[in-house]
């Protein structure tokens, strides 16, 4: 399902707007977004993709992207772009994936320059699910 995403790029939303935004499912959205900033050495930037996409929060470190967090009315939607060794690792484990990531995965073509997962976390399998795609970008960092 598709859900309005903030597209006015003459107004940079705040982290306030954005959880009002995304509404309902904010508790998942402050969930992913501490996982993130406790979990990655990664900062977090605002940045506006466009008509099309909209605001994003990306994570990235060295040039080299994470994963990008798009809110919606009411939703978010979790961009994780796998490149080759990474899909061989995700087909390794694709029963720990919940049924509708799994399925996105399976369903999502390969290209040359990955399989770009957009996952809406609509749920806590979901949820769990981002979280083990992160882990086979990037090995999150222990947390004492």
């Amino acid at each position: 399902m598709l859900y309005e995403r903030m597209r006015d790029g003459d107004t940079k939303p705040t982290e306030d707007d954005i959880i009002t935004y995304v509404g309902k499912k904010s508790p998942f959205w402050l969930e992913l977004r501490d996982y993130l900033n406790k979990h990655y050495d990664v900062t977090p930037e605002l940045v506006f993709y466009g008509k099309k996409y909209g605001w994003t929060i990306r994570y990235r470190k060295s040039r080299k992207t994470l994963c990008s967090l798009f809110p919606e009315k009411g939703a978010f939607t979790v961009l994780i772009v796998l490149g080759g060794k990474e899909v061989d690792k995700t087909l390794s484990m694709i029963d720990d994936l919940s049924p509708d990531v799994r399925t996105l995965f399976e369903n999502t073509e390969q290209l040359r320059d990955g399989r770009w997962l957009w996952i809406q976390v609509m749920k806590k399998e979901d949820m769990e699910s981002v979280k083990l795609l992160l882990s086979v970008k990037r090995k999150p960092k222990r947390v004492e």
